[in-house]
């Protein structure tokens, strides 16, 4: 019992400062710099011109808002956007080619804090957006090609608040701190519990087990052994649970800069149980085109892999 009351005091430590101190001042900044951007127009605009950029490969509109709210708010963001994309008459195949490149993006909420540790920004933009499309594509034209492209009279107008005086723009950014708030506080339960797991299972030596048999699989690919724990973690928890188990590995040197940026393409993304579940309860339809969504999405992070690996 004593173990055990350790473990949760001191993973409970470790989710609390992670939250507090690294996720939450990362998230009122972007948020607020984001929801500032959206209050001023800046991001209509962006979004009315990427888009017959982008619309070759199956994307809206409203799936570009997507990628920009993956990319740069939260995981959870585009869940509002892909709501709206089904009220408003989207396509099931449009709706499959938005959710696969959201599953296969960067999570703001994990990269931006990753930032810390040594994750090389512009490397994990840019694969993320190579990753979206060709996920969004491999969906539209393959996977989700007999899906129905039947859509409603679209309405693509993106409803915000204004920020035309200073009061307005106080209002945004008091708006952006309570969002990033909630952000940081409700992912804390899940960084305890994890953490709680996870710890245990190193404390009772079942990763060293599990490294142990798989040390020889993963020599044979050249892959570090010493991310079989990350992985497992944000596979099975989420890519929150997965940051605070790299922050604890890069604090203890059991993982280097080098190595965080060449796995960045698979360990950094919504692709992962939570992840899956929270996005596709964005709606009735959203949830029926999961299937080809996810496989497109296994495209485009082994997209992102490559490049990673490559780039590093």
């Amino acid at each position: 019992m004593e173990i055990l009351i350790d473990i949760i005091l001191k993973s409970g430590r470790s989710a609390v400062e992670l939250a507090l101190f690294v996720l939450l001042p990362v998230m009122v900044v972007m948020l607020s710099l984001m929801r500032l951007l959206e209050a001023r127009g800046v991001l209509d605009w962006v979004v009315a011109r990427l888009a017959p950029l982008l619309r070759p490969f199956g994307l809206t509109g409203l799936g570009v808002f997507a990628a920009l709210q993956i990319n740069f708010v939260s995981f959870a963001a585009p869940m509002a956007t892909l709501t709206m994309m089904e009220q408003r008459g989207a396509s099931d195949r449009h709706l499959a080619a938005t959710l696969a490149m959201v599953f296969a993006m960067s999570q703001a909420n994990a990269a931006f804090p990753m930032l810390t540790m040594g994750l090389n920004f512009s490397t994990t933009l840019v694969f993320s957006l190579v990753g979206g499309l060709v996920a969004a594509a491999a969906t539209y034209y393959l996977f989700g090609r007999a899906l129905s492209v039947e859509e409603e009279r679209l309405d693509e107008t993106l409803h915000h608040p204004v920020a035309e005086s200073a009061k307005g723009v106080l209002d945004v950014i008091n708006r952006a701190g309570a969002e990033a708030f909630k952000i940081a506080v409700g992912a804390m339960p899940m960084l305890v519990l994890s953490l709680v797991v996870v710890m245990a299972l190193k404390r009772f030596g079942a990763i060293d087990l599990l490294t142990q048999w798989l040390t020889p699989l993963l020599a044979m690919a050249a892959i570090d052994p010493v991310l079989i724990l990350p992985t497992l973690t944000k596979y099975l928890a989420g890519g929150t649970a997965m940051m605070g188990v790299m922050d604890d590995m890069r604090r203890s040197g059991q993982i280097s800069a080098e190595l965080l940026n060449a796995s960045a393409g698979f360990l950094i993304s919504p692709f992962d149980i939570p992840g899956v579940a929270v996005l596709i309860s964005a709606g009735r339809r959203v949830a029926a085109v999961w299937k080809p969504a996810a496989l497109g999405a296994c495209v485009g992070i082994a997209v992102r892999t490559a490049g990673h690996i490559l780039a590093g």
